[in-house]
């Protein structure tokens, strides 16, 4: 019987060639060790010492190593089970092959049905299952209870954020009819450069070079986009251009944003209520605390509710060049959507709403999904206020259609001339740039 089938063997249970018919299986080494060493004993330890915690569930595998029907086992299938049994134990189970590839952007565990991932943009089934619910419901509440968090019937819902950053979602029956489900959205251990996107076909370098300046200019920036078309990393390149002598302040729902290189970052994340139903510490809260932190640049990760007030404000009283997501299908309806948010915190009219939401922003920066699973800038519009229209106007620049390989150019933003007024690039090269654009007013 070839290495493979042995090891499929050891992890459906099932017994191989001179072996006897007894159950060798994870689940019947997990008894076995239980029955030797109480694993709430491995739990108390692993509190003061992990190492030494498993180091004596090995020990307790080792003794078991000469009794059947472990005996029949050759050495690298025990120890890969062994593995396995510390896996479930400490870690995440039979996920933390998949935590651990980076090609991998999303894990979904349906039950012990199925386990999909992302990979590309594209959902793959991975030869990986759960033995049990109750196995699924340990490895939930195993990453929740470090955290603070709970699960239950009366709270049968939860988010959280795991310590390498990768963001969990949990729900388990009544709501979920057939079993718990997990999901746990990974993100890359470095960030991918402005370049790497273009490479990549997101945009081309025209649309890369717009943004950079933008960045450099103090041009406050909404990304806007649906899920997963790649609004985070987009806004994690651009945050890469802030001048390193600038104070950032990065405020989020599940902290994704990284920053290698920039010397002066301040992160905030909020906190949800605990166990007690207390603590709660909102995206609104951390805003307003913020800005007596003497920031250059605030970056909110999402903006989604009433915090939308207060970042408008912000932007309005002197901190320029602050950076936001938003989930819109188009600049328009992030707009519509800043709108209602603010709308959650008080009750303005709504050309007053319009009036702060134009002179906040100057830049909307729309990213879409593609059908094969990429990711593109589909759109750049400025954004400004008409006082005699009394309505929030966009200016579209820059739109590619999905379905197109490169997009194409409309207009210039009416603020390029300060490119070269404040320094940021030289007349020469802003008017190279222009040409390249292919439009009427170029020629």
């Amino acid at each position: 019987m070839a290495f493979l089938e042995r090891v499929r063997c050891v992890e459906d249970g099932r017994p191989h060639e001179g072996q006897p018919k007894e159950d060798a299986g994870l689940e019947a080494l997990r008894r076995a060790v239980a029955e030797l060493v109480p694993l709430d004993r491995i739990a108390a330890i692993m509190g003061e010492s992990p190492e030494r915690a498993r180091n004596e569930l090995r020990s307790a595998c080792r003794r078991l190593r000469p009794q059947a029907p472990w005996c029949y086992q050759e050495e690298a299938v025990f120890r890969l089970l062994v593995e396995n049994l510390i896996n479930t134990v400490f870690g995440l189970g039979p996920l933390e092959d998949l935590i651990a590839d980076e090609t991998v952007t999303e894990i979904m565990v349906n039950g012990t049905r199925s386990v999909f991932v992302e990979r590309e943009g594209r959902l793959q089934a991975v030869p990986v299952h759960f033995e049990s619910d109750e196995q699924v419901r340990a490895l939930i509440d195993r990453i929740l209870g470090p955290l603070g968090r709970r699960i239950d019937e009366s709270s049968p819902l939860a988010s959280a954020r795991l310590p390498q950053g990768h963001r969990v979602h949990a729900v388990i029956p009544p709501l979920a009819i057939d079993g718990p489900h997990l999901t746990i959205r990974s993100f890359r251990r470095r960030i991918l450069s402005l370049d790497e996107l273009r490479e990549n076909g997101s945009f081309g370098e025209e649309v890369q070079q717009l943004l950079v300046w933008a960045v450099r200019l103090r041009k406050s920036l909404a990304v806007a986009g649906g899920t997963g078309s790649g609004k985070t990393t987009l806004l994690n390149a651009l945050s890469c251009f802030i001048p390193p002598g600038e104070r950032i302040i990065t405020i989020e729902d599940a902290a994704e944003l990284k920053f290698d290189e920039h010397p002066h970052v301040v992160r905030l994340e909020a906190r949800g209520r605990n166990a007690e139903g207390e603590g709660e510490v909102t995206i609104r809260e951390l805003v307003v605390n913020a800005l007596r932190m003497r920031p250059d640049r605030i970056i909110v990760g999402e903006c989604r509710s009433a915090e939308a007030i207060d970042m408008l404000q912000a932007m309005n009283t002197g901190h320029d060049g602050s950076l936001t997501t938003l989930h819109a299908n188009s600049p328009r309806e992030a707009v519509d959507r800043l709108v209602t948010m603010v709308r959650f915190a008080v009750d303005l009219p709504l050309d007053a709403i319009e009036a702060q939401i134009g002179n906040a922003f100057d830049v909307v920066v729309q990213t879409a999904r593609l059908p094969g699973g990429g990711r593109c800038v589909s759109e750049i519009a400025s954004m400004s206020f008409d006082a005699q229209a009394r309505r929030c106007v966009l200016t579209t620049h820059y739109r590619r259609d999905i379905g197109e390989e490169a997009g194409r150019w409309l207009s210039v933003p009416a603020w390029i001339d300060d490119v070269a007024k404040h320094h940021v690039a030289d007349k020469k090269e802003v008017k190279q740039w222009i040409r390249r654009l292919s439009l009427p007013l170029a020629a």
